[in-house]
């Protein structure tokens, strides 16, 4: 590996260890607790819309990006 391939991986790995992605499947109002606490912290950077289970679930899904510092 050259020295600007191996300095570009290390600032990838850098850059990802950053934030933190999860999907987040639960009733609507325990989302958004979680969401109000990660807001709170200074952590939210990413919300992603509401999106229905399907069928006669109630709960929904959301995409979360946390920064991990």
């Amino acid at each position: 590996m050259t020295t600007r391939e191996q300095a570009y991986a290390k600032a990838n790995s850098q850059r990802a260890a950053r934030y933190v992605e999860i999907w987040i499947v639960a009733q609507p109002a325990e989302i958004a607790s979680m969401v109000q606490v990660a807001s709170a912290s200074g952590r939210l950077v990413y919300l992603s819309p509401p999106q229905a289970m399907g069928g006669d679930d109630t709960r929904q899904r959301r995409y979360l990006r946390l920064r991990t510092r």
